[in-house]
C-alpha cells in the first residue's frame, strides 16, 4: 500500500502476482530431469515447485536444477530444495547449476553449500 496525497492507494493484485511469479521449465531425458526456475522461489511459489517435484521425481536418477534465471530464494524455497536433496540422496544425485552470486551467498550463510552440489 502506498500513501499518496492524503489517501491510500493499493497496488494492483496483478502487480503483486508479477512480483511473486515463478515459471518452471522441465525436460526429462531418460532418467535425468532438468528443471529451470525463472523468477522467485519464495513462500508463494515454493508449493508449486514442491508439487512439480513430487509429481515428476519418481524414477529420476539425476535431478538438475538450473538457477540461471532465478532471482530470489527464501527459506520456503530452501526447505523444498532440502526435501528434494533427501529424496535424491536415496535414488541418485541432485545438481544445481548457474547459481548467481546472491543465491550462492544464501547457500553459504545457511550452510546449504555444504549439502548441495553446485556446478
Amino acid at each position: 500500500r502506498r500513501q499518496n496525497a492524503g489517501y491510500f492507494c493499493y497496488a494492483d493484485k496483478k502487480e503483486n502476482e508479477e512480483n511473486t511469479k515463478m515459471t518452471i521449465e522441465k525436460t526429462l531425458n531418460g532418467t535425468e530431469l532438468t528443471i529451470a526456475l525463472i523468477g522467485r522461489l519464495d513462500t508463494t511459489t515454493a508449493p508449486q515447485l514442491e508439487a512439480e517435484l513430487k509429481q515428476n521425481i519418481s524414477g529420476v536418477e539425476k535431478l538438475v536444477l538450473n538457477f540461471a534465471a532465478l532471482e530470489y530464494l527464501s527459506s520456503a524455497g530452501l526447505r523444498v530444495l532440502l526435501a528434494a536433496q533427501k529424496v535424491m540422496n536415496k535414488q541418485g544425485e541432485m545438481i544445481i547449476r548457474n547459481v548467481n552470486e546472491t543465491i550462492a551467498e544464501i547457500f553459504e550463510v545457511t550452510g546449504f553449500s555444504d549439502i548441495l552440489t553446485m556446478e
